[in-house]
């Protein structure tokens, strides 16, 4: 076991990770070789989609990850660091607020279903949450989709204030 203190920056450099454009970084970690045709496919997917991907998420204190959406459920991990945040607003306009971590009735796993918004932070008091992000059909930016907060906001209007805190 190392004696280097485990924290944001150390996980970003022991992983390589960089920065991703909803917030935080990341690192993709595996992308499975098999393709699925767009055929079999939703419409929200924009082409063929591998069938797995899979990558690390690092978020640190005072950062977030944007409000966003994807056409493919996404599953979250927990691998190090404090509990994370996790709010996803489904098409109805439901708020869920999943607390991935280890402590204090967090749980290390949560599903984010496709097409809802979702955004995350890190939970106050905390430092930095490393996690994973499992997306089947696999992730492609093609289907992501950064909100836009005015927009957002009209759409879901009971959850303005989170929104406001979540977009660029």
């Amino acid at each position: 076991m190392s004696d280097r203190i485990r924290n944001a920056g150390y996980w970003k450099e022991k992983l390589q990770l960089t920065s991703h454009p909803e917030g935080g970084a990341y690192g993709e970690i595996y992308r499975a070789a098999m393709v699925l045709p767009q055929s079999v496919l939703t419409t929200m997917h924009n082409g063929d989609r591998n069938a797995m991907t899979s990558i690390y998420f690092l978020l640190g204190e005072g950062e977030y990850s944007a409000f966003h959406r994807i056409a493919s459920d996404e599953l979250w991990h927990h691998y190090d660091g404090d509990t994370l945040c996790v709010y996803e607003i489904t098409p109805d306009g439901v708020l869920h607020t999943h607390f991935l971590g280890l402590e204090d009735g967090a749980i290390p796993f949560a599903v984010i279903k496709a097409g809802s918004w979702f955004a995350s932070r890190v939970a106050a008091g905390g430092s930095y949450t490393l996690c994973g992000c499992t997306v089947a059909p696999g992730f492609d930016f093609a289907d992501f989709e950064l909100a836009n907060r005015t927009d957002l906001q009209a759409q879901y209007p009971q959850h303005a204030a989170l929104i406001a805190e979540l977009t660029p």
